[in-house]
C-alpha cells in the first residue's frame, strides 16, 4: 500500500446521497478475481445514462478528490468499489457519511475517506473549481482561499495509512 501524504488536487463534486457499491463499479464488471482493470468502468451505468454527469465531463480529469453528500458506499460489501475508485486515482473521498463496511475498505486499501458535518460539505459543493490540500498528518483540508477545514480520524487507521501500510504490515512491525 502506498503511503499517504499531503497533496493538493482538483475536486470532483459528486452531489448525490446514497451512493450505492453497484453505481460506483456495476456488478457485470466483477468478473475477475485480481485487483486490476476496475477503474475504467467507475460509474459506468451513470456515465452511460447521463451525459452531463460530472465523471463524463474532462474539467475533472486528474482531480483525486472526490467530495459527496451522506451515505456513501452502502449495498453490498464489496471491496471492488474501493479499487475502481483507486484505479480511476481518487486518493481522498470527503463526505457526509459512509457505510461501515465501505469506511472500513477504504481504509484498509489506502483510500482516506474524510468526514465532514452536512454544512461544510454543502458549503463546498456550491463552489466551482475548487482545488484543496488534504493533510492527514494534521487533519485538515486547506482550500484555494486558505479556509481551513478540520476532521476527525482513527489513530490506529491513520498511523497506518502514513507509513502505507496495512493491518498486517502493522503487525509484522509491532513484533520486529
Amino acid at each position: 500500500m502506498q503511503a499517504f501524504s499531503k497533496f493538493t488536487s482538483g475536486v470532483i463534486p459528486l452531489n448525490l446521497d446514497h451512493v450505492d457499491t453497484d453505481m460506483i463499479i456495476p456488478a457485470q464488471y466483477l468478473t475477475k478475481i485480481d485487483r486490476e482493470g476496475y477503474g475504467e468502468h467507475l460509474f459506468q451505468r451513470l456515465r452511460e445514462q447521463d451525459k452531463n454527469f460530472v465523471f463524463n465531463d474532462p474539467f475533472y480529469n486528474g482531480a483525486q478528490i472526490l467530495l459527496t453528500k451522506q451515505n456513501f458506499g452502502c449495498g453490498s460489501s464489496r471491496e471492488h468499489a474501493v479499487w475502481a475508485l483507486m484505479q480511476a486515482g481518487i486518493k481522498v473521498i470527503i463526505a457526509e457519511s459512509y457505510s461501515d463496511i465501505f469506511y472500513s475498505n477504504a481504509a484498509k486499501n489506502g483510500l482516506l475517506a474524510i468526514c465532514l458535518d452536512t454544512q461544510d460539505v454543502a458549503e463546498l459543493m456550491q463552489r466551482k473549481n475548487n482545488f484543496f490540500t488534504v493533510d492527514l498528518l494534521e487533519q485538515t483540508i486547506t482550500t484555494e482561499n486558505a479556509e481551513i477545514f478540520t476532521f476527525s480520524y482513527d489513530a490506529f487507521l491513520k498511523e497506518c495509512l502514513i507509513k502505507g501500510q496495512d493491518d498486517l504490515d502493522y503487525l509484522l512491525e509491532a513484533t520486529k
